[in-house]
Formats: structure tokens, sequence, C-alpha cells
């Protein structure tokens, strides 16, 4: 069994998953949540037969101790409880140039506004220039009425690199798509900084 992924900040970590996060899982990701609203709307919420899928397949991987590496979905889990409170992806928006786009998800509106969505993001773009060495740059993409997955991703360093103007119809209304990118020397650059100003 290979180790398993537990990275830990101040106030949560990202971590593999475990059979007890099944359940919470499926519990944000059915019904109605407040996080649904700011992320992706504008998209068809998955089917129960699909959500279904996704949880067979992470209870195999649960089972054998054996994650995708690097690992493509991990939860975001309270270091004080380790409940599951949301979860960080990746995905590919061009392989042949080693870039990646990064999403974030806490579905817990009492864990937003408190630094929490940053911290975790934060570690989990470290893990994907770490792990991945070919990477050359990573994306985050969003919309114009999630202002604070906007303010999350400049809070990091990304720069807003693209606008597409009326891209995007929630509740009737039209907003723009919104493109992030952040370069891995501007990433190392980032934190170089900020950990010479700390000492």
């Amino acid at each position: 069994m290979e180790e398993l992924l537990n990275i830990k900040g101040e106030t949560v970590r990202i971590r593999d998953w475990k059979v007890k996060d099944i359940k919470v899982f499926r519990y944000w990701n059915t019904g109605q949540h407040e996080w649904m609203k700011f992320n992706g709307p504008y998209y068809p919420q998955k089917s129960e037969a699909e959500i279904n899928e996704h949880l067979h397949t992470l209870l195999a991987q649960i089972g054998e101790g054996k994650f995708p590496s690097p690992r493509s979905r991990v939860v975001i889990a309270t270091n004080e409880t380790d409940t599951l409170i949301g979860t960080l992806s990746w995905y590919w928006q061009s392989k042949e140039t080693n870039w990646l786009s990064v999403g974030i998800a806490i579905y817990d509106d009492g864990f937003w506004g408190k630094g929490i969505g940053q911290e975790a993001l934060e570690i989990w773009c470290q893990y994907l220039f770490d792990t991945m060495p070919e990477i050359v740059r990573l994306d985050l993409r969003t919309w114009s009425g999630n202002i604070g997955m906007m303010s999350l991703a400049e809070k990091l360093g990304f720069q807003m690199e693209a606008r597409f103007r009326k891209a995007r119809i929630v509740d009737g209304q039209y907003y723009d798509s919104i493109g992030y990118g952040i370069l891995r020397e501007e990433w190392l650059t980032e934190r170089a900084t900020q950990e010479f100003h700390e000492r």
C-alpha cells in the first residue's frame, strides 16, 4: 500500500479519501446547497447515477489504498475534526504544453470568508508544482458572479488573463467568463517574497 497523501496547513489539510467521506460528499452533492449557486451554476447538476459512479470509483481506490499519482482530486478536511468540507481538483487545459486548470469547492458555507479556501488552494498548487515538474502554468476558471473566487485567485498571485463577455447565463442573466493564470516562476517568486517578509 502506497503512502497516503496528507498535507497539513494551519486550519485545514488536503488528503486522500476515506470511507467516512463518502456519505458527506453525497450529502453536499445532492439536493440544493449554497455552494452550488457559485460553482459553475451554468452547467447541469450531476445526476445521481453520475455521483454513484464517482463514489464507486472512490470506494475502490480507498479499498485498495491506491490513488492516482499525482492526485487528481483530494479532500479538504478540517484539522480539528478531519471532516470533509470541500474538494480540490485539476484537469488538463493542454497536456501538450504542460498547462493545467485547478478547481476548488468549499461545500460548507460556514467555512466561507475565513481564509480556508486560500490556504487549501495554496497547498494544492504547491503540491502540483512539486509533483509535476513539467508543469509551466496553472489556470483557474470562474465567472464574474463569483466574486469570492476572483478574490481568492488574486490573493494567491494569479493574474486575470481572459474575460469572455456575456459568456455565462445564471438565473436568466448574462455574466462574463473569467480566466486567471500563474506561471511556475511567478508562483515561486511570490512564495519566496512571502517567506522573506515573514522572517
